[in-house]
């Protein structure tokens, strides 16, 4: 690809990748028509009491090990008559206080833990606390010296279920997913507009998660005006943000470390970067001298910002090509084609929303992997990645070991890798461990 212009290319208009059908279509796939929506069956209990979850006897364990969901089947009975949002407290069945938690009845975790203390109480202090805490352990790690994007919530890993709060300079975009913090929304934003002083709080609260929750798709301004443009800057590369209408909340600032790695891995190599979404893989390439990026993507919108990211960063543009295209289409293309690359990286969209669909996302990431393989050059580097919850670690590893064994490669694994420090994870809350990848060399 020496000697040709950046462009985005148009080769295929066929099936979109599972990225773009999953994030900005409103008519979801169909894994994730298949979920339950209906609203669990839970025993009424004593309507006149004081609102109470009581457990079935030894479903508390969970609870014990500081765990903070409640799921519907563990719940033996609701006392009184709580609203969707409350706080209430979840006794076992002999009636001990385990912990209090925003109730839900529409979802099947019925119940997300705010608090394991009876005594604390759940307002206004409390989540102010709760985001100076989190805001405070950001500072300490001197992200802020690398990028001026970053997760400053982290839902359940910083003690919030359900509310992620990213920084895009000085836009705050926030993701309510759950009824918890619905209930204390206005609050929410109150006091991140105290302590952060943004000049615009964006709500980007139409993830998938709202409708599994059965709360309706909110998107727009919260607090402040919305600039014309919004930008990051990471480890010295500017990226323009989509916050109203791009994957995520805009960007994928969990891959900031994974990034700069395949800036390093990428000199003097023949690049393939597969679901590139706005070109954060292929810039962090070319900085890095390689030879030639192609980029792929189904999404014509986020190749033509990844186009302007590469011209607003002043990279050599005859190295790049962005060609708009169904992924797994595209590799098989490529393959016919007998082309070969040093360095490919795939980072898919979630194919498991939950590990109910695992048997079905295995393949997806068998089919990518093994098309990944057989364009590899010896000694060539695959980075593979996996942000599917109902996808572990272990299994992940197998599904690429499969897909190398079937591409009749020997490879070795020589990075294990994992989201970056503001998505830290609590050791009671491994769900939290989302996002796992790796980079694997092939045998010459």
């Amino acid at each position: 690809m020496t000697g040709q212009k950046s462009k985005v290319s148009r080769l295929s208009q066929g099936n979109r990748d599972f990225r773009n059908r999953t994030r900005r279509d409103r008519n979801p796939p169909d894994e994730q028509k298949n979920i339950s929506r209906g609203a669990p069956k839970l025993q009424a209990g004593d309507a006149t009491a004081q609102p109470c979850i009581l457990l079935h006897s030894g479903r508390e364990k969970s609870l014990l090990r500081r765990h903070p969901w409640i799921f519907s089947g563990a719940i033996e009975r609701v006392d009184g008559v709580p609203a969707n949002g409350d706080t209430v407290p979840v006794r076992d069945a002999a009636g001990n206080f385990l912990a209090s938690a925003a109730y839900n009845p529409d979802s099947q975790i019925t119940a997300r833990v705010w608090s394991w203390r009876e005594a604390e109480m759940i307002d206004k202090e409390f989540f102010r606390n709760r985001i100076a805490n989190a805001l405070s352990a950001r500072h300490e790690l001197n992200l802020a010296d690398k990028s001026n994007g970053m997760r400053l919530i982290h839902a359940e890993s910083d003690g919030l279920p359900g509310l992620i709060v990213d920084r895009y300079g000085d836009v705050l975009v926030m993701q309510i997913g759950s009824a918890g913090p619905e209930h204390w929304r206005d609050t929410i934003a109150d006091i991140l507009q105290e302590l952060c002083k943004p000049v615009c709080i964006y709500e980007r609260s139409d993830s998938d998660a709202r409708g599994l929750e059965g709360l309706e798709v909110r998107n727009g301004v919260l607090r402040g005006r919305l600039p014309d443009t919004v930008e990051v800057i990471e480890n010295g590369l500017r990226f323009k943000v989509d916050v109203v209408a791009g994957q995520k909340t805009g960007f994928y600032l969990d891959q900031r470390d994974n990034r700069a790695l395949t800036g390093t891995l990428a000199h003097g190599k023949d690049v393939l970067n597969c679901f590139c979404y706005t070109g954060g893989f292929s810039l962090y390439a070319l900085r890095g001298g390689a030879r030639s990026v192609l980029s792929i993507d189904a999404s014509g919108d986020a190749l033509r910002i990844a186009a302007e990211n590469l011209t607003r960063n002043g990279l050599d543009e005859s190295r790049a090509v962005w060609q708009d295209a169904d992924v797994f289409q595209a590799l098989r293309t490529l393959r016919d084609q007998g082309r070969k690359f040093d360095l490919i990286i795939l980072d898919p969209p979630k194919f498991a929303p939950t590990a109910a669909f695992a048997e079905k996302a295995a393949r997806g990431y068998k089919d990518i992997n093994l098309l990944g393989f057989k364009l590899l050059r010896p000694g060539g580097l695959l980075c593979t990645y996996s942000c599917s919850g109902g996808i572990s670690e272990d299994l992940f590893q197998k599904i690429i070991a499969g897909a190398a064994l079937d591409a009749g490669v020997d490879a070795q694994i020589v990075h294990h890798l994992h989201a970056s420090a503001d998505h830290p994870v609590l050791l009671s809350f491994p769900e939290g461990a989302y996002l796992k990848g790796l980079v694997l060399r092939v045998a010459g």
